[in-house]
């Protein structure tokens, strides 16, 4: 990915002096980031087209003429503004009075000051961060059947996820993955997989609503969705949690019951890591141990050592899938449905565990405890995401750039 630097220069100054500063500023930075920059000056045509644009205030006075060429940049979709200063010529005080006026207008920025060794640590992070926005821009998300009854407080605002992350939402009704469903030719061979419980008979029925899900996909040309799974107990006879398992291993973000909140937070996740992240439920919680314990029917195929097959929890019927996670570190992350609130907390996988009164991939985590009383106090709905490796810094950076 390229990173664009866009100039703006009080014409008070002395031009070889600033062109100088910008040199011996601007020389190390790109050497310490190993990626030439694109210098496209005081010219801002291109700004938006691509890449990470960086808007380096090289003398103080400039602030006008910022303001002047707010207006371009904002019909151009413009939103977060990165402000790099070198610390002389009066770059600083410069920014900082650009900064106060961006927020004084519900705008996102940041001044970007520091050593080379600082500047070019937080220019990777952006870096990342951009490449996200990249990615879930003009992305669309199919809404299969409108989220669960019970998700009472796991709907989302089309239009802040329209606004803060350029991400499309579309209503699909459930007869549509049923008619689906009803013409998809299924696999009569059986499961070529190891199954804890004999699931044989209901193995073509869920493969059917794979190659269903697959269909809508196209038609729709989703980047992801979510699924009103339960109503398929009563409708075919089975579950959707093979289908989801195998969709967020092929790259399609897919989460259960409609819930639209852990569908962005896995969404962000796959953006910033190009991972899958596992939405489950927090079944049991030790506050005193910081140790959670998250269950669900469904895991990314992507993300475990191994699996095998299982009938639904709820139901008893259909295919469930009992993932083994992998040992490690772990963040969980969650959003809200206006993109608002979020949490975040780094631990470490404890272990793969196996009840059969729970859903049925069960792994066990340890946390801060702390940071567990936010389940019992203030929680993001029910559904939390498990990402397995340490990211909260990245989520972080990506969250805080989106707020006002």
């Amino acid at each position: 990915m390229k990173i664009n630097i866009f100039t703006v220069t009080s014409s008070l100054h002395d031009k070889d002096a600033v062109n100088a500063v910008s040199d011996e500023f601007l020389s190390p930075l790109q050497e310490a980031l190993c990626i030439d920059f694109n210098m496209a000056g005081a010219d801002f045509s291109t700004i938006g087209t691509g890449g990470l644009d960086l808007i380096y205030v090289r003398t103080g006075g400039a602030e006008g003429i910022f303001k002047q060429l707010l207006p371009g940049m904002l019909a151009k979709g413009i939103r977060r503004f990165y402000l790099l200063t070198s610390g002389k010529s009066n770059s600083l005080p410069a920014s900082l009075e650009i900064l106060s006026y961006l927020r004084s207008e519900g705008l996102r920025g940041e001044v970007l000051h520091g050593n080379t060794r600082y500047l070019a640590s937080r220019i990777m992070l952006l870096l990342q961060i951009e490449d996200a926005f990249n990615t879930l821009k003009n992305k669309k998300i199919g809404v299969i059947g409108k989220p669960s009854d019970w998700l009472i407080a796991s709907h989302a605002s089309a239009r802040d996820i329209k606004e803060k992350l350029g991400v499309k939402m579309e209503d699909i009704p459930m007869e549509e993955l049923l008619k689906e469903i009803a013409g998809a030719k299924g696999n009569t061979s059986g499961p070529d997989a190891p199954m804890k419980k004999d699931i044989t008979a209901s193995w073509p029925g869920a493969v059917k609503i794979l190659e269903a899900l697959r269909a809508v996909v196209e038609m729709h040309g989703l980047g992801a969705l979510t699924l009103r799974c339960f109503d398929l107990l009563g409708s075919v006879g089975n579950t959707g949690c093979l289908a989801l398992a195998t969709l967020n291993s092929e790259g399609i973000p897919s989460s259960c019951e409609g819930d639209v909140p852990a569908l962005l937070s896995m969404m962000i996740a796959r953006a910033l890591l190009g991972k899958s992240g596992f939405q489950a439920n927090p079944s049991r919680i030790d506050t005193t141990s910081g140790e959670i314990l998250f269950a669900h029917c469904t895991i990314p195929l992507d993300m475990v050592d191994s699996w095998c097959l299982d009938t639904h929890f709820e139901s008893g019927i259909g295919v469930g899938i009992h993932g083994v996670f992998p040992s490690g570190p772990v963040t969980v992350f969650k959003v809200s449905g206006d993109l608002g609130r979020y949490y975040i907390a780094e631990g470490e996988l404890i272990c793969n565990q196996y009840e059969d009164n729970l859903c049925r991939t069960q792994i066990l985590v340890r946390t801060d405890p702390q940071k567990t009383r936010y389940f019992l106090e203030e929680p993001i709905g029910n559904h939390h995401i498990v990402l397995p490796y340490r990211c909260a810094a990245l989520l972080e950076a990506f969250m805080k750039s989106l707020q006002a």
